[in-house]
C-alpha cells in the first residue's frame, strides 16, 4: 500500500491504514525504545501515542508530509520517547531529593482537576477516574468499558486526557497556583 494510500484512507476513517502501519512499522519503533532504555510496552504505548499523531494530524489536515510515513512516524516516536526520558529523569530527581509538592497545593491541583473532569462526559469521566484514581490498567479499563482491547482504550483515554488539559487550560493559568 503506498503513503498516499494510506492517507487516503486515513481522511475517510478507513482503520485498516492503522492496522497496516502497525504491522509495517511497529518492530521498527520497539527496537528504538529497546536500544534506548526502553521495554517492549513503553514501546507499545510510545507507537500507539505516534499513530494517535499521525492519525489525527491526518484527519485535521495538519499533516505536511516530506518524508515516507514509516519515517515520519519513526521521528515522532523518537521525539516522544525523549520527553518520557526526560520526564523519567527529572521523577527520579525529584524522589531523591525528596522533593513534592506542599499538600495543600496538591490538594488545589486535584480540585482544579475534579472541577475540570465534571465538565467531561460521563464516558471520559470514567474512563480517566477508572485508570487515574482506581489506577487500572488498560486491560482492566477496556473490560470495565466494555471496549474491544487495550489499545482502544488507550486511544479513548489519551482523547478524553487530552479534553482534559484543554479545560484545565482554558479555565486556569499557571498563575493561580502560585501565591
Amino acid at each position: 500500500m503506498t503513503d498516499e494510500k494510506v492517507v487516503e484512507l486515513i481522511k475517510s476513517g478507513d482503520e485498516k491504514a492503522l492496522e497496516f502501519l502497525y504491522r509495517k512499522n511497529y518492530r521498527m519503533v520497539v527496537k528504538l525504545i529497546m536500544r534506548n532504555s526502553g521495554t517492549e510496552d513503553e514501546a507499545k504505548d510510545v507507537f500507539q501515542d505516534a499513530l494517535i499523531v499521525f492519525w489525527e494530524k491526518v484527519r485535521g489536515n495538519r499533516l505536511v508530509l516530506t518524508s515516507k510515513i514509516s519515517t515520519y512516524l519513526f521521528s515522532v516516536a523518537q521525539n516522544l520517547w525523549r520527553k518520557e526520558l526526560d520526564r523519567k529523569l527529572r521523577n527520579s530527581g525529584e524522589m531523591k531529593e525528596g522533593v513534592s509538592l506542599p499538600e495543600w497545593e496538591r490538594q488545589e491541583k486535584v480540585e482544579v482537576i475534579q472541577k475540570c473532569l465534571k465538565s467531561l462526559s460521563e464516558t471520559c469521566r470514567k474512563i480517566l477516574t477508572l485508570y487515574y484514581f482506581d489506577q487500572l490498567s488498560m486491560v482492566d479499563l477496556a473490560k470495565e468499558m466494555g471496549f474491544a482491547n487495550a489499545d482502544t482504550a488507550k486511544t479513548k483515554k489519551y482523547k478524553c486526557k487530552t479534553e482534559l488539559d484543554k479545560l484545565v487550560k482554558l479555565n486556569y493559568r499557571p498563575s493561580d497556583f502560585q501565591d
